[in-house]
C-alpha cells in the first residue's frame, strides 16, 4: 500500500487527507443522528397524556429528560402554553431554526469532499501524463529510443491518482445522501410533532 501511494505522486496526499476527514465526519454524524433519533409517536403520547392532566411541568420535564431536537421544539411550544397559538408556533419555529444546524453540521463538508476528490484525481492524472510526455521529449531530443519502462512511472501516477479520487468520492457521495435523508426524516418528525402539539394545546384551550 505504501508503495502504491508513493507511485501515485504527491496528489495522493490531499486525497488521502480528504478520505480521513470524510471518514471522521461520517462516523460522528451517524453516531449523533442515532443518538438524537427518538420514537416520536411514543414521546408525543406521553406529552399529550401529561397535558390532558394539566401537568405542564411534567410535560416540560419529559422534554428535558430527552436529548433530541424533537423534544427541544416541543418544550419551546409547551413553555408558551398560556400564550396565543401564533406565538406558540413562532416559539416552535425559532427552536427548530436553532436545532437544524446541529443536525446538518459538517454534512456540507462531505459534499465538498465528494466534489473535489475526483478533481484532485484528475489533477494527478494530468501531472502523471505530463511527466510521461516530458520523458518522451527528453528521450527524443537525446535521440534515445523511448521504452515502455520510461513511461510507466507517469502512467502509474496518472491511473492511481484517478482511482484514488474515485475511491474516496463514491462512498462519500453515498454517505452524504444517506445522512441528508436521515436529517430530512428527523426534520419531518419535528414538523409533525410541532403540529400535533399545537392541536393538543388547542383542544386543551377549547376544553376549558
Amino acid at each position: 500500500m505504501f508503495e502504491l501511494i508513493q507511485k501515485a505522486g504527491p496528489i495522493i496526499y490531499p486525497i488521502f487527507l480528504c478520505s480521513i476527514i470524510a471518514f471522521a465526519i461520517i462516523l460522528e454524524r451517524i453516531y449523533y443522528l442515532r443518538k438524537v433519533r427518538i420514537d416520536a409517536v411514543a414521546f408525543m403520547s406521553n406529552i399529550e397524556a401529561a397535558i390532558k392532566r394539566n401537568k405542564i411541568a411534567e410535560a416540560v420535564k419529559i422534554c428535558e429528560d430527552i436529548k433530541s431536537p424533537i423534544a427541544a421544539i416541543v418544550k419551546a411550544g409547551i413553555l408558551k402554553h398560556d400564550r396565543p397559538r401564533q406565538e406558540m408556533r413562532e416559539a416552535i419555529e425559532d427552536a427548530g431554526h436553532q436545532e437544524i444546524p446541529y443536525l446538518e453540521k459538517n454534512i456540507k463538508i462531505l459534499a465538498t469532499i465528494a466534489q473535489i476528490s475526483p478533481l484532485l484525481g484528475l489533477l494527478g492524472t494530468v501531472v502523471g501524463m505530463t511527466k510521461s510526455f516530458q520523458v518522451i521529449q527528453a528521450k527524443t531530443i537525446a535521440f534515445n529510443p523511448v521504452s515502455s519502462g520510461d513511461l510507466a512511472g507517469g502512467i502509474w501516477e496518472a491511473l492511481l491518482a484517478t482511482a484514488a479520487g474515485l475511491i474516496v468520492a463514491i462512498p462519500v457521495i453515498v454517505s452524504y445522501h444517506y445522512l441528508t435523508a436521515k436529517v430530512r426524516g428527523i426534520v419531518l418528525e419535528m414538523e409533525r410533532s410541532a403540529t400535533e402539539l399545537i392541536n393538543i394545546m388547542s383542544q386543551r384551550v377549547e376544553g376549558y
